[in-house]
């Protein structure tokens, strides 16, 4: 029987790769306690730390494909015209 693929919220991620930077427990035990492979665990931890800088970095608005207004109310003309002919 084929077991079905588990899907793990970041949060849960988080969570383990946390502990596991801890080091109070052995990668064993957390896969034990977690139910998750040690090797899950590892690749989780390298993430986490790889990401970690991010969340002390100032968050830079998103860039919007910002379109001139101006261009807007012309295109907004020309199709006024175009349904009015």
């Amino acid at each position: 029987m084929k077991k079905s693929r588990r899907k793990f919220s970041a949060q849960f991620k988080a969570n383990v790769a946390l502990e596991a930077i801890k080091e109070r427990h052995t990668l064993a035990e957390l896969s034990e306690r977690f139910e998750v492979s040690a090797v899950m665990i590892s690749r989780w931890k390298k993430e986490f730390q790889k990401n970690m800088a991010q969340a002390f970095e100032k968050e830079q608005p998103k860039k919007t494909d910002q379109v001139d207004p101006e261009k807007l109310y012309a295109q907004i003309g020309q199709l006024k015209v175009e349904n009015d002919f």
